[in-house]
């Protein structure tokens, strides 16, 4: 079991954030598990933008390289405890220097968590919407010198319907032209058009993309270019991207054969696992049991094409 699509930031445990908040001397709002834990996690079901505010408190704490390095080796346990033999794990390095670090000594301490880690790991570089084009083209350049050194691709996440896909056209321009791996957050609180645009900008994987279902153009068009779609049920329940489980277009998309992988997204705000998410979905759609969470989706992990 492999999981493609799980960020680091939304997967620090409670032990993580008592653990990072003494590194750091950064107080806590409280110090009881069971209230941290509350605070950390999403319930509800609501948009987006909401479900994005449960990141601050992880951000605040992971503020140094040797922070984003013990994050990384934890959850890289925590992914061994559920199954997993393999992970791309991915993060923002722009939103970790308010601790005075560069980006790049950040994106070198993930990688010396990599390094340490219990299963492999690799990592993918979050360029982030609403950031400023410089910074996010720092991030791209980063990534390409990094390449090899545990990173394996880009990412753009953050909130897509107030920062459009497309106006991200040069900051994936010059991930092309570095040879970079490319996945994209889209089809998730934006529509078809999100999706078609990541395309149109490189992307080989879409993170979510479940607001493609019913553009027939644009499904035909997932399936022939072999595309990616990186499938986290929970919480595309949570941030309203589907109504339920049982209403995914998983199924519908891999009906006419267009290649998913299920995963975890955020293995504490959404309160799961990439294990846990594989058995949703097989009970929702029991047909899908034989062809998810299985050693043929290493086949869509950039780790096996970026050397």
């Amino acid at each position: 079991m492999i999981d493609l699509h799980c960020h680091l930031d939304g997967s620090l445990s409670v032990t993580d954030l008592l653990t990072l908040s003494d590194m750091t001397g950064v107080s806590l709002p409280t110090r009881d598990r069971e209230t941290l834990f509350s605070l950390s996690t999403y319930t509800g079901v609501g948009t987006l933008n909401d479900y994005l505010r449960k990141f601050d408190l992880p951000i605040s704490l992971l503020r140094a390289p040797e922070c984003v390095e013990y994050a990384v080796v934890s959850l890289s346990r925590r992914l061994a405890a559920c199954g997993c033999t393999y992970a791309e794990i991915r993060f923002a390095p722009a939103f970790h220097t308010h601790g005075g670090s560069s980006m790049r000594e950040i994106v070198r301490g993930a990688e010396a968590g990599c390094k340490r880690a219990e299963i492999h790991v690799s990592l993918i570089l979050c360029a982030m919407r609403g950031r400023e084009e410089k910074e996010n083209l720092e991030v791209i350049e980063i990534a390409a010198e990094e390449k090899g050194r545990g990173v394996v691709g880009v990412d753009l996440a953050g909130a897509e319907a107030l920062y459009p896909t497309e106006g991200y056209r040069e900051v994936f321009l010059l991930a092309s032209r570095l040879g970079l791996n490319i996945t994209v957050h889209a089809g998730e609180a934006a529509g078809a058009d999100s999706v078609r645009a990541a395309l149109d900008l490189g992307a080989r994987r879409i993170g979510h993309g479940v607001r493609a279902a019913g553009d027939e153009a644009l499904l035909d068009r997932i399936a022939r270019e072999g595309i990616v779609l990186e499938m986290c049920p929970t919480s595309n329940v949570q941030t309203g991207a589907v109504a339920s489980i049982e209403t995914h277009p998983i199924g519908d998309f891999m009906a006419r054969g267009i290649r998913c992988v299920v995963c975890s997204d955020n293995m504490t705000v959404s309160n799961t696992d990439v294990r846990r998410e594989c058995a949703l979905v097989k009970q929702a759609f029991p047909v899908l049991a034989g062809r998810i969470g299985t050693d043929e989706d290493m086949k869509y992990a950039f780790g096996r094409t970026m050397k």
